[in-house]
Formats: structure tokens, C-alpha cells, sequence
């Protein structure tokens, strides 16, 4: 028996009911700390349950109970439980540590936050919960923070594998992928075949142009854990980005199963359609999933579709209704949020490629005739100014875009740009971020129109009326090479896999030119070499003059 019992059953018959009841309670603890320790979590559950029948406030059940309930993804539940633990102990850090971790998978990151700072007020030097810290700031975006918080762990504990690979992760999130990569380096020398890592190592070296690499770190993630979604994502980033389409979009699919876009995942009670099967006589939802430039790029498919027999509706963002209205073979397009019609089949717009077995040489051609209304082409043709070559431009695009800190560009970097004094630019910015909105007036030959543009329609009809588009890889990009406008692609290192590497054209549109990064986050060699096409362009002869 127990020496705690012993002690507790010394003084006569009411005490010793009592100490019998509490030794069973104790007992019951026991074995369902080791069936949670173990994995057993059915019986764990159970265990935590007899307990809390015996002592409805036993703060290791309650939490315990909880913990089981947030492995089984029951979070509602977990939350419940653990917030009545810590109504009778709040001096308890480890329930503040499961607390936040609840509210992370809740996807509230800021009471999480909460949660573990207010553990760190009763145990500042708890590893756990200084790691769990920076996860939290990691996902409200303040990787910076995050970074420190890891530094603070790892200062305590050097060798603890999830802190250096959070720590890895915030120097992903700061753009600094080398110090990343010797990061993920150092943790894999303590667990060599720790597939998250291997997956992350991936991703770095993928930001360094170094696919082959990447292949080789995820294909170990692979070996190591065969169904582990992020690492089979990220092999099919990579070798769609080396031009192995066929095992690229099958792999693809797995985009689903990540924290990134399960939640965009459409769980329709027909069936996906991926290529198989007749399409006569069928009704079939092409929708859209991410970017505006996802949905532009790969709607080039819809009309395929319809050759195949189909009733094709299209639901894509709002701001693309009216120009993707009036396809050929499209019978309905539809605003995303709208009440859908009845249809039999459904399939995701970047599924399109691998429904087709798309390859390098099958990539079908752009849709030129997208709706681009010749009324609103002649009235921007009229409004524009008309003294000298026009030529658009993109320096940015959505800041929640996930690589935005190496695809977007500052506007002041592209001051040389400006210096082509006989171009006139136009801003076809959707978005003006602050810090460029203040230097605008010092580039006088960039007029901004873009504040008039109601949908992706009116800046089609401003595109058409431009000589030439110079963008980073933005939505405005695959507009102005769908309908056929001469683009100068701005691309960064280790650029995404669309644009594949190494080359300067693109397959899937024709009338691009690529401008790569010659090394990691070199715009300024980038945006010099633009300023020799564009003057080489424009004005050969004066080119040749100084020369």
C-alpha cells in the first residue's frame, strides 16, 4: 500500500473510508497517467473519467482528461475541461501550457499566447512553454519575437529538437533561409530521421534554388514517415518546379491535408471529377481555390472541359466575374458566395492539369479572349497619356501571400526604373502599401489609375491599351500573359514553380520575359538589367548612339 495511504488511514474508521476512496482514486490516476504516457488513449479516457467520478475536482484528471480530448481532436470538449482545472489550481504551468495549445489548434493564437505567458509568470525558464511561445507568435505573424523566444529556449536547453526547429521555422519567416538550413542541420544531428525537419530543410534549400537538394532531404522525410502530407507537398513543389509534371500534379492533391489550405478545401457531395469517366451530358463546378493568379492562370482549362461534353459552371472570386464572363463553352460563371446551381461533378481549377496529364509540351495555350470590353479599352486608351511609350507596372502583391517578402519589391528599389524619363509608367497596383504610397511623388512619369479600377475587367481593358507590363509574379502577371501583352516577369531566387528555372520564357505564357534574381534577394541587378531592356526596347537607336 501506498505510504501516502498509510499515513492518511492511521485515524480510525471515517478517516480510513475516506483514505480507501482516496486510494482508489490514487490508483485509477496512476494507471491512466500510464495508459496516456503509453498512447492508450481509450483507456486513458476511461481512467481519467473513474476518477472524476470519485473526485469531480482532481485537477491531474481534468487536465489529463483534457489532454486526451485535444490528441483526439475534440478541442470544444478539451477546452472545458482544462479551463475547470485551472479554476481550482492556477498555480499550475502545465495546464496554462495545454490551455494555449488548445486555443492554437482553435486557431485563436492570441489567447493562446496568453495562456503560455501567464505559465511563464509562474515558471519564466519552462522550455516547453517558451517554445510553444514563439509558435504562437510564428502564427500571428511575429516572427521576430518568435525568434527571440526560441534563442531564450535553446539558450536553456541547446539541444532541444522542437525549439530548433521552431527556430529554423521564425528564420524561414524572417527570409533568411541559409541560417535556416544550418539550423535544421544541427537538430537533424540529434534525430537524423525526423521527417518535419527533413520537410523544412526542404523548404529552405527549395528558397535557395537548390531543388535537387530539396528533393534528396524530402524524399528521406518520405522514407522516414511514407503519409506524412507536408513532405509529399513539398516533393511535388519541387518537382513540378523541375519540370516532372506527371509525378508533380499527382502529388499535388495532397495540398489538402496541410494546415495551410485545408480550410479552403471544398467538401462537395459529388464526386471530383480528375480526368476519369465521361463528362457528356454532366454538369461540372470548376472552382476556384487560392490567388486571383491561380484562378487566371489554369482557367485556361475550363474550355477543354467543355469540349468533353460538359455543362461547365464557374465559380471564382468576385472580382473576376465580368472579365471571365462570355468564355467560350462556359455556361454560367458565378461569384464566389453565391448560390450555386445543382451540378454532378466538381473539380478545383489547379486539379485542371492533372485531370489532363498536363506536360511540358501539352500546357494549353491562354485564353486571349477573355472578356476585355472594347468600350473600356478605347476610354483608357483615351485617358492614358499618349505622349510616349506606356508601359504598367506591378512592384507588389498581397502581403498574406506566403512568399511575399521575396516575390514583392519595395518601390524605391525599382528607382532605376523611373530613370527611363521617355516611358510613361502606370501603376496597376491593387494594393499601395504605405511606405511606397509616401515616395510616389518622386517619380513624376508614374501615374497612378489603378484607384479607378472596380474588378479585374478594368484593368484588363488598361492592360490592353499598354505597350508593355513589368510585374513580379502577381495576378496583374498572368492577366497580361493570358491576354497575350508583353510581360517582363519579374521573378525572385528560387522562384515558385510555375515559372520552372533556368530559362527566360515561359511555357505557359508566350509573350513573357523572365528577369531572375542572379542570387538570394539581388533585386537591384534584376532591376538594371530591366532598365537596359526597356531603353534597348524602346529606343534602339539612342542604345547605339552611346554605345
Amino acid at each position: 500500500m501506498p505510504e501516502e495511504c498509510r499515513a492518511i488511514m492511521a485515524n480510525g474508521s471515517p478517516q480510513r473510508l475516506q483514505s480507501n476512496s482516496f486510494c482508489n482514486s490514487s490508483r485509477l490516476l496512476r494507471r491512466a497517467l500510464h495508459a496516456h504516457e503509453t498512447g492508450d488513449l481509450a483507456n486513458a479516457d476511461r481512467l481519467y473519467a473513474a476518477v472524476l467520478q470519485k473526485e469531480p475536482e482532481n485537477f491531474d484528471a481534468l487536465h489529463g482528461l483534457g489532454q486526451v480530448h485535444c490528441q483526439c481532436r475534440r478541442f470544444d470538449m478539451a477546452l472545458v475541461l482544462i479551463q475547470r482545472a485551472l479554476t481550482i489550481d492556477r498555480r499550475r504551468a502545465d495546464g496554462f501550457s495545454s490551455l494555449g495549445l488548445v486555443f492554437y489548434y482553435l486557431r485563436r493564437p492570441n489567447d493562446a499566447l496568453t495562456s503560455f505567458d501567464e505559465g511563464l509568470r509562474i515558471e519564466p525558464a519552462n522550455t516547453e512553454l517558451l517554445n510553444l511561445r514563439g509558435v504562437a507568435l510564428l502564427e500571428l505573424g511575429r516572427a521576430s519575437e518568435a525568434l527571440e523566444s526560441f534563442e531564450h529556449t535553446l539558450a536553456i536547453d541547446p539541444d532541444l529538437v522542437d525549439a530548433l526547429g521552431n527556430y529554423g521555422n521564425a528564420l524561414i519567416k524572417l527570409n533568411r533561409p541559409a541560417e535556416a538550413l544550418d539550423v535544421y542541420d544541427r537538430a537533424l544531428t540529434i534525430v537524423p530521421a525526423n521527417a518535419e525537419l527533413l520537410t523544412n530543410r526542404a523548404i529552405a534549400l527549395r528558397k535557395l534554388d537548390r531543388p535537387h537538394e530539396a528533393l534528396m532531404s524530402v524524399s528521406r522525410a518520405l522514407v522516414s514517415k511514407p503519409d506524412f502530407a507536408q513532405a509529399r507537398f513539398v516533393d511535388s513543389l519541387v518537382r513540378l518546379t523541375l519540370g516532372d509534371f506527371r509525378a508533380g500534379w499527382r502529388g499535388y492533391e495532397t495540398r489538402w491535408l496541410g494546415r495551410n489550405l485545408s480550410s479552403q478545401r471544398r467538401n462537395f457531395l459529388v464526386p471530383l471529377w480528375l480526368g476519369e469517366g465521361s463528362l457528356e451530358g454532366k454538369t461540372i463546378l470548376l472552382h476556384a481555390e487560392q490567388g486571383f493568379g491561380d484562378t487566371i492562370q489554369f482557367v485556361r482549362y475550363a474550355p477543354l472541359v467543355a469540349e468533353r461534353g460538359a455543362r461547365v459552371v464557374l465559380e471564382v472570386q468576385r472580382e473576376l466575374v465580368r472579365l471571365l464572363s462570355g468564355m467560350t463553352g462556359i455556361d454560367a460563371v458565378i461569384g464566389r458566395g453565391e448560390t450555386l446551381p445543382p451540378f454532378d461533378l466538381h473539380c478545383p481549377l489547379i486539379s485542371l492539369p492533372l485531370a489532363f496529364a498536363t506536360e511540358l509540351p501539352t500546357i494549353p495555350a491562354p485564353i486571349a479572349h477573355i472578356n476585355v470590353a472594347d468600350d473600356d479599352v478605347r476610354l483608357w486608351h483615351e485617358l492614358l497619356p499618349r505622349r510616349r511609350p506606356r508601359v504598367g507596372i506591378v512592384w507588389s502583391g498581397d502581403r498574406s501571400h506566403d512568399n511575399d517578402v521575396n516575390r514583392s519589391i519595395g518601390l524605391k528599389t525599382l528607382a532605376p526604373l523611373f530613370d527611363v524619363t521617355d516611358v510613361d509608367f502606370v501603376s496597376l497596383q491593387h494594393q499601395m502599401r504605405d511606405e511606397d504610397r509616401d515616395i510616389l511623388r518622386d517619380f513624376p512619369n508614374l501615374f497612378r489609375v489603378e484607384r479607378s479600377f472596380r474588378d479585374f475587367a478594368d484593368t484588363a481593358a488598361v492592360v490592353s491599351s499598354l505597350d508593355l507590363v513589368i510585374s513580379v509574379d502577381s495576378a496583374v502577371a498572368h492577366l497580361a500573359g493570358t491576354i497575350g501583352k508583353d510581360l517582363f516577369l519579374l521573378l525572385p531566387f528560387g522562384a515558385d514553380f510555375r515559372w520552372l528555372r533556368e530559362r527566360q520564357d515561359s511555357p505557359w505564357y508566350p509573350t513573357a520575359k523572365l528577369f531572375r534574381q542572379p542570387k538570394f534577394g539581388d533585386w537591384q541587378s534584376v532591376t538594371e538589367i530591366v532598365s537596359e531592356e526597356l531603353r534597348a526596347r524602346f529606343f534602339p537607336s539612342a542604345r547605339k548612339l552611346s554605345a
